[in-house]
């Protein structure tokens, strides 16, 4: 499904990934682990094309994502959740959600909604609210939703759980549980496992960029 490799990336000329190499394989749940400056968002960013990476090999299926260009990500099933959620503040939750639907032309996308709200009732109960008269929680929500729109055989999330009410932090954990019992392909990065590590079939430990167990 998703295998990395040698993986090397620089912002600026600081070294921040060095030699990284992880594997998830499909229908499984994996989970990067590490500190806040450990390398998580610098990964999974490079992984989606935000950086550019100065080595290494990022393979999806048969598909070298670092010769990939980023927006095609989306339209090979690849959702990504951003820590900081990145929503258009003019839209509402729902046209949110959609935004990525918009932008591939994505067929049957009406049943991937209902799917989703039926995954998330909350969701569909503020779907036509201004995405910024919203909670912090439930904003990451509709940014999660938004994932699982495009996120067909691969989901990457960012610290899903950082910054939110316990609340919504266990439900959270809740949702992802839903995710694995039907089987979804799912890398979640996140500063601790607390929530989540009854669910992974593997936990990589990253540490100063490179994997240092797992």
């Amino acid at each position: 499904m998703l295998k990395v490799s040698g993986l090397d990336v620089n912002i600026g000329t600081t070294p921040i990934l060095r030699n990284l190499a992880l594997e998830v394989p499909a229908g499984t749940m994996c989970g990067l682990i590490g500190r806040n400056g450990a390398g998580k968002t610098t990964f999974l960013r490079a992984v989606m094309g935000a950086l550019k990476a100065q080595a290494g090999e990022v393979m999806f299926e048969h598909h070298d994502l670092l010769k990939t260009q980023p927006h095609k990500r989306a339209h090979m099933g690849i959702g990504f959740m951003p820590e900081d959620r990145r929503l258009v503040p003019a839209l509402t939750a729902e046209e949110n959600i959609l935004l990525p639907v918009w932008a591939t032309g994505m067929e049957e996308w009406r049943d991937r909604l209902d799917w989703i709200y039926g995954l998330m009732p909350e969701v569909a109960e503020f779907r036509s609210r201004g995405s910024m008269e919203l909670s912090g929680g439930q904003q990451k929500f509709v940014a999660f939703a938004r994932a699982l729109m495009v996120g067909t055989r691969l989901l990457l999330l960012d610290e899903p759980s950082e910054g939110i009410a316990p609340i919504f932090a266990q439900r959270m954990s809740e949702i992802m549980k839903s995710l694995k019992d039907e089987g979804e392909s799912v890398l979640v990065a996140e500063s601790n496992d607390i929530h989540i590590a009854g669910l992974l079939d593997r936990a990589f430990v990253i540490e100063r960029g490179s994997i240092v167990a797992g």
